[in-house]
């Protein structure tokens, strides 16, 4: 008797045994790619510098609520504006200028930096940035940094947020 062989190419079980290792090749290789071609947000470069700046940003909140600053923050998506309404104590500097840093907590490059503009009253107004889906933490500071107060948005299901002066 005479068996009819097939080469060993038309056979399936070498092809099978080859899928398991040319897998792992291809996810070694996407694995490879995506940590060159995207950056770690968590990791700071300065990480001991922020470490010592710690209590002189604790001393700025301290100092905003020695002067009773607390803000009431709006987005206006429609108009793509930012209405900021800041109440303080009547002896308490109003700046014609402050900027609102509203920070993603685990994605450093979606952060964005908002120029609050004087236009009456303890009103302030800039331009809204672009909100992914999510929790958003906001920083409200004078332009010279001398005081800070903080809070927190979630963005699309609160359109506005109270901030107010940390007081540790």
């Amino acid at each position: 008797m005479h068996a009819k062989t097939l080469p060993w190419y038309r056979e399936p079980w070498p092809w099978l045994l080859m899928s398991g290792p040319a897998l792992v090749i291809v996810a070694g290789a996407i694995t490879i790619w995506i940590a060159v071609a995207t950056s770690d947000g968590l990791v700071s470069d300065d990480y001991y510098k922020q470490g010592l700046a710690i209590n002189q940003t604790l001393d700025r909140g301290v100092l905003a609520a020695r002067h009773g600053y607390r803000a009431e923050l709006r987005f206006d998506a429609g108009r793509r504006e930012v209405v900021l309404t800041l109440a303080a104590a009547a002896d308490a500097p109003r700046p014609e200028l402050l900027r609102l840093r509203v920070v993603h907590p685990t994605r450093a490059g979606r952060d964005a930096l908002v120029l609050l503009r004087h236009s009456a009253d303890g009103i302030y107004r800039g331009v809204a940035p672009e909100l992914a889906a999510g929790r958003w933490l906001l920083v409200l500071e004078d332009a010279d940094a001398v005081w800070r107060i903080d809070g927190e948005l979630r963005h699309p299901a609160q359109v506005g947020t109270m901030l107010a002066a940390n007081r540790r």
